[in-house]
């Protein structure tokens, strides 16, 4: 009877042990935990269910038993304190990420909003019809200041991202897509990239490009890097993984950490023009949740470690994240300042532009050729960027 009873005891334990382990590995998962935890989590239960087992039928002596316990108990305890220490380290580390800025504070008719404004009253007013404008994060605060300028302000919601409104901002992957499917009329953003002309060309729409203004695409490290200067070449060779140490460039003896930007970002985009036909490295990836509650891998957003190199451009890295942490660099000696934009000695000035995929909407191009006039023109140089004219 003795003996049934443990059995019994024994199964009752090991089913409740087995099922809190499974709840518990099924939360770290969902919480972004690596595998290393889930790992440790999987062998901590089967511990507990052993030591159950020799309790429940006497194995070994209670001192070994409790000494057994104590030990593998303190190794899990160990290592999880590890993984916490480093995850904190890693949460210290800032980042340079699109996502993390505040774009409300850049909307056109909101209090005390960013958006610069003209010094005279505007030559065009569209009251009705109005284009529906989308773009890159980077030239969010131009376009709205477009709007801030030409639209009336009782139609917009300042909510950034809702589709019925006239002014919003979904990135340059979001915008192209939105575009192509017909949802705006006008994007503001750097050249398309092959997969996404491809698109444009399946879905039968013609993306015609205006180019409005020019920008520099920057390549920027940690400010402590002793690293000033690369050449093209330089890039080419870190970003295909050849070059892996910041010796080569004049800096210290440590590994380089290449971050890279979502594939058809504007900023990716403009990187893959660089490397020509060099092939690009994998980029450091994270896991995240995916909308469906999945773990999904994504490319990492730059974080700022002492021998990170990250990329974006010129107005985003200096006004819109104003991060002393970082530092831009010069690329074959020429630094990348407004005046090396304009007179386009800078190698990586490139023109960015106001797009349309045969809308219907004649207000349209009325708003890019207002645009292309002085007013608009000077809209772009005192948002911060270099005019096209």
């Amino acid at each position: 009877m003795q003996i049934f009873w443990k059995i019994v005891l024994s199964m009752i334990v090991t089913t409740a042990l087995i099922f809190a382990g499974l709840i518990i590995l099924i939360w770290v998962a969902f919480s972004g935990g690596r595998e290393f935890e889930q790992i440790l989590i999987a062998v901590g239960d089967a511990s507990l269910i052993l030591f159950a087992f020799a309790f429940i039928w006497g194995w070994l002596r209670l001192k070994t038993r409790l000494i057994s316990f104590a030990v593998i108990a303190g190794v899990i305890g160990f290592c999880f304190a590890g993984i916490g220490i480093y995850k904190a380290y890693q949460n210290s580390i800032p980042r340079v990420n699109e996502q993390g800025v505040d774009l409300t504070q850049y909307a056109p008719f909101s209090k005390n909003t960013k958006a610069v404004s003209l010094n005279e009253p505007c030559t065009l007013t569209i009251e009705e019809h109005l284009p529906l404008l989308d773009g890159a994060t980077a030239l969010y605060p131009l376009y709205s200041a477009f709007a801030k300028a030409v639209y009336p302000e009782e139609t917009y919601k300042s909510s950034i991202t809702t589709m019925s409104d006239p002014v919003v901002c979904n990135n340059t992957v979001g915008a192209y897509n939105r575009l192509i499917d017909g949802y705006s009329d006008i994007v503001f953003a750097a050249a398309p990239s092959k997969d996404q002309l491809q698109a444009a060309k399946e879905k039968g729409a013609e993306l015609k490009l205006t180019p409005i203004g020019r920008e520099a695409f920057v390549f920027f490290v940690n400010a402590k890097n002793r690293v000033n200067n690369l050449s093209t070449e330089d890039i080419q060779r870190i970003y295909s993984g050849e070059a892996m140490n910041w010796k080569e460039f004049g800096g210290k003896d440590t590994g380089i950490r290449a971050f890279q930007r979502p594939k058809n970002s504007g900023s990716q985009t403009m990187l893959q023009k660089i490397m020509g036909d060099t092939p690009l490295m994998t980029p450091p990836k994270v896991d995240v949740i995916s909308g469906m509650g999945g773990i999904i891998s994504e490319v990492s957003s730059y974080k700022n470690y002492d021998n990170a190199i990250g990329y974006s451009f010129l107005f985003f890295a200096t006004e819109m994240v104003k991060d002393n942490k970082i530092k831009l660099l010069s690329i074959n000696g020429i630094s990348p300042v407004r005046e090396n934009v304009a007179n386009q000695t800078y190698p990586y000035s490139a023109q960015f532009y106001a797009v349309t995929a045969g809308t219907k909407n004649a207000n349209a191009q009325k708003l890019i050729d207002w645009i292309l006039s002085e007013q608009g023109q000077y809209l772009v140089e005192k948002t911060g960027y270099t005019p096209i004219k």
